[in-house]
């Protein structure tokens, strides 16, 4: 939930965030979709620079989860940026700050993710993998803040097809860097303001020195167990984001050399148990509030990177805080599966769900930018050319965006041939001449395609193979019906075969279409048969049998 005051609004919202600004209580109500075991309705305090903070299981405002189906007032809108950023456009890049010498003593596991012997329920491994994780394995719930851009008029609700400035897809992992600060012990209950520059620190120890190197980072500053940073224990909140640069931070500004910082306060969350997500989604699931509360901030800082001029609603909650703790239905938190493992996630506000009225979802089709919404982008592979009974590989190019898995399929492909749905390679034998309109479609694991087109023209050929099989020696019985069929193949397969036979006993034919020697013989005696079956290109093959008639 954000409280802090917007300039130009002078409503009875705007009145109602100044007061929120001032400190004072605020009752937070269950929403009607919460879960039962959330408990009855309490007071917690809230405070300008908390933004998007998750509240207590059971703390979230009755404006926190909006069912789909409402007007479009609810969704956000884009608050026009600070310093020129909203949202995160670069590849984002994560860093994960474990403050303070609580921390112990640093190893590595089996996966490469960084261990601290103060880490007694391994939060710092699941962060690591998570972040490691996002925009592999054709994720999508990354989609659902893709939608959301830089470049729009203030308090806009969409991007048009053509921005390019929408916020990106993690590519490949979000992770940018760990680093375990033992310079110090970290404070029992850090102040906003210690935490602000703590991520300038962090910033140095990374070599962001610049506001360019900074604009697509966050620092997660994470605190050890036992503490209290910023009192979120008696304040009901599990983590909260924000930037150096805003001046109620408790403790006063920040002063960063390296321009403006995305940072984040998350406290050690398992030690509050469930009522920070522990056991939310999984059974036990310890651990399951780590990745909901911090992919809750995450999704927030990436579409709101400098609060508060990114994307919000008219009361100021986030794409988070619009869908926290959602126990079931549309937008309930889930898992997800990453390359790195499976992790609990909530779902986070979309504003083109349901045709634009907006609702809370889980997975979104990656929007590219300048794309319109496909992420798929076709290498024409023009007309093709083959013959009859020559192999091919024709690989078909197409790059997704998201980096997203795609399905391949094709349809009026030549006889014979075949597309591989995983590689998009065309392979096989063709089988038939002829000249085809191929039509080539890819689909990514968000939903979004593209297709292409040529044609493929397929020659007869002269290097056919005919092979007959031979039925083997031949007895029958003077005025017997004899019923023999001769079995042959063509390289081309479905090329006609013509069937020709030398030396058959007197009284038997062979059928030139079929191979089908029938008849009554007469004349007893042994003979030696020939027989010849040859396609339209000259190529022929024969096989050659005794035949007695006794």
């Amino acid at each position: 939930m954000f409280s802090r005051t917007v300039g130009h609004r002078l409503s009875g919202v705007g009145r109602m965030r100044r007061f929120c600004m001032a400190g004072a209580a605020l009752l937070l109500l269950i929403p009607a979709s919460a879960s039962a075991a959330q408990g009855q309705p309490k007071t917690v305090s809230t405070a300008p620079y908390r933004h998007g903070y998750v509240p207590f299981l059971g703390l979230q405002s009755t404006g926190a989860v909006l069912a789909s189906g409402l007007a479009s007032a609810n969704n956000l809108r884009f608050e026009g940026g600070t310093g020129g950023v909203g949202v995160t456009t670069g590849p984002e890049k994560v860093y994960l700050v474990f403050w303070g010498s609580q921390w112990g003593t640093q190893a590595t596991n089996s996966s490469g993710y960084a261990t601290f012997s103060g880490d007694p329920k391994t939060i710092a491994p699941v962060l690591q993998a998570f972040f490691a994780g996002l925009g592999t394995g054709g994720e999508t719930w990354s989609g659902v803040m893709t939608q959301y851009c830089d470049g729009v008029a203030l308090l806009a609700q969409s991007c048009p097809a053509s921005n390019n400035q929408h916020v990106a897809y993690p590519t490949g992992g979000a992770i940018a860097g760990v680093w375990e600060d033992t310079a110090s012990a970290a404070p029992a209950s850090a102040t906003g303001h210690q935490i602000g520059v703590e991520a300038v620190n962090a910033a140095t120890h990374f070599g962001n020195l610049t506001a360019a190197s900074n604009s697509n980072t966050q620092y997660v500053v994470i605190s050890p167990t036992g503490t209290n940073p910023d009192n979120y224990k008696g304040n009901g909140f599990c983590a909260w984001h924000d930037y150096t640069g805003d001046t109620t931070l408790s403790g006063g500004a920040v002063n960063s050399p390296d321009g403006p910082l995305a940072f984040t306060n998350f406290p050690y969350v398992t030690d509050i148990g469930s009522s920070c997500g522990a056991g939310f989604v999984n059974h036990p699931g310890t651990d399951d509030g780590v990745t909901i509360v911090e992919g809750h901030e995450y999704a927030e800082t990436i579409t709101d990177q400098f609060p508060a001029g990114g994307w919000l609603d008219a009361s100021g909650a986030e794409t988070g805080d619009k869908c926290a703790w959602i126990s079931s239905g549309q937008g309930a938190a889930q898992n997800i599966t990453l390359t790195t493992g499976s992790f609990p996630v909530q779902s986070t506000w979309a504003n083109d769900y349901n045709g634009g009225s907006g609702g809370c979802e889980v997975s979104h089709p990656i929007v590219q930018n300048g794309g319109g919404g496909s992420g798929i982008t076709f290498t024409a592979p023009g007309n093709q050319t083959g013959t009859v009974g020559s192999s091919v590989s024709l690989p078909i190019k197409a790059v997704d965006a998201g980096g997203l898995t795609m399905t391949f399929k094709a349809t009026s492909l030549p006889m014979g041939l075949s597309i591989n749905a995983s590689t998009g390679v065309i392979s096989g034998t063709p089988l038939k001449q002829g000249t085809y309109n191929v039509g080539v479609s890819a689909t990514d694991s968000g939903g979004s395609s593209a297709s292409t087109s040529f044609t493929w023209t397929i020659a007869r050929g002269t290097l056919t193979k005919v092979t007959v099989t031979n039925p083997g020696t031949q007895t029958t019985v003077h005025g017997t019906t004899v019923s023999v069929q001769i079995k042959a193949s063509d390289s081309l397969a479905l090329e006609p075969l013509t069937y020709k036979a030398t030396n058959l006993p007197t009284g038997l034919r062979i059928y030139d279409k079929k191979g089908l020697i029938t008849g009554i013989p007469t004349v007893v005696g042994t003979k030696t048969v020939t027989v010849t079956a040859s396609d339209a290109t000259g190529s022929s093959g024969s096989v050659t049998f005794s035949w007695t008639v006794s």
